[in-house]
């Protein structure tokens, strides 16, 4: 649905809060995503000009469009202007943004937030060129793009239940063709499960993964046709698996789950699984406690518990990668990141918003285990997992 009145209201709220001026959209052929998203503008308009929509913090939003193209901000509300040269875009933008101090856009300050950062350095000068200060807009996209409607969790939720059982179903797919002597692959694995997910009507951004032995410790190893090693008796195996109902506005579940091809898991594989598990549980411990005293936190510090407790088992060097993302209709999505290794994430975790906590411990040459569960905080400050139970041992696939 179009940006209403009513949408923008809660933006100009959001605003007043963030005390800043106004929200300055700007797209060119589609470069910024969270303008496409927040405007959500009719998908048969041919875009092939710049735009800026303007959400002042109080009043009427402003929008300047270009004269071929001066029709495809209709569906929104506010006054137009139009542009047709260079200079009368320039002339345009300095109205547009008349009275105002500051401006946030979807930059991100020596792009310390990439997925923030949508809009180019160069239409950030011009903007500072009219004389306008720019700030991140990193908390009100959050706000409206990584928190999600009563339906998109109810559908999330489902989605998470229906992941569960296809990890029990893909474990019990490993073991029958092992029993049976047939030969078996990554990648007949990992058709396995998009079979999986057709069956529920679900849909994947890209295909699951299943990792063997020390294609394991590549965290974003992927088997294709062509490229997947065999699976036999005595394989260590992790599956890695998202996806979202086919339907509009769904958002994804993402889990990761570990096995050992035989029925007794070796004392190896077990050890370094109870290291990752500890930093899962502490990072969601963390995250529990705090919504339960009403505490505001940060991607960062749920980053902080998990990686604490790894390290001081001795194994932090083998931890590459943050704990944890965002989840949305993108299954890396636009709310805050669990993370103070990558990136140092200041964005508020939000009510209403979900990320996965999913730490891991990398072997080069060995093998790799993560954990990965899905949490969802509820408008009333609620912590849930998805996706019950969580793993709590590394399955033996009998």
């Amino acid at each position: 649905m179009p940006l209403n009145e009513k949408m923008i209201a809660e933006i100009q709220g959001a605003l007043t809060e963030e005390r800043i001026d106004g929200w300055l959209l700007y797209n060119f052929r589609g470069s910024n995503s969270f303008a496409t998203r927040v405007l959500d503008l009719p998908p048969h308009i041919m875009q092939t000009r710049r735009y800026f929509y303007f959400v002042p913090a109080t009043g009427a939003p402003r929008k300047l469009v270009h004269g071929i193209e001066q029709w495809n901000l209709d569906v929104v509300p506010g006054e137009k202007q139009v542009y047709v040269s260079w200079r009368s875009l320039e002339d345009g933008l300095r109205s547009l943004l008349k009275g105002s101090k500051s401006v946030a856009m979807e930059y991100s300050p020596e792009n310390a937030i990439p997925y923030v950062s949508t809009v180019d350095a160069g239409t950030i000068e011009l903007v500072r060129k009219a004389g306008v200060n720019v700030v991140s807009s990193a908390d009100l996209v959050a706000r409206f793009d990584a928190c999600w409607s009563e339906e998109q969790a109810r559908d999330n939720f489902e989605t998470a239940g229906d992941l569960r059982q296809i990890v029990d179903k893909t474990f019990a797919f490993i073991g029958d063709r092992i029993r049976s002597g047939q030969p078996l692959t990554e990648y007949d694995v990992q058709q396995f499960m998009l079979t999986e997910f057709r069956s529920r009507g679900l849909v994947t951004e890209s295909d699951p993964n299943c990792s063997v032995n020390a294609n394991s410790a590549n965290p974003h190893y992927e088997p294709t046709g062509e490229i997947h090693s065999p699976l036999k008796k005595g394989d260590f195996v992790l599956i890695d698996l998202w996806a979202k109902k086919n339907k509009s506005r769904s958002v994804y579940a993402d889990i990761t789950w570990t096995g050992y091809v035989g029925e007794a898991v070796p004392e190896e594989y077990q050890k370094i699984f109870e290291v990752v598990k500890g930093g899962r549980d502490a990072a969601l411990k963390f995250v529990k406690d705090a919504f339960a005293k009403k505490e505001e936190i940060c991607g960062y510090q749920v980053d902080d518990a998990a990686r604490k407790f790894i390290e001081g088992k001795g194994y932090g060097e083998y931890f590459i990668h943050r704990t944890g993302h965002s989840i949305g209709e993108v299954i890396h999505g636009n709310g805050a990141n669990m993370d103070n290794l990558e990136t140092h994430d200041e964005r508020k975790v939000l009510p209403r918003s979900s990320f996965s906590i999913e730490p891991g411990v990398y072997l080069p040459g060995k093998f790799g285990v993560r954990s990965e569960i899905d949490v969802y905080v509820s408008a009333e400050g609620q912590v849930i997992v998805t996706g019950l139970p969580m793993q709590e041992k590394v399955v033996g696939i009998g």
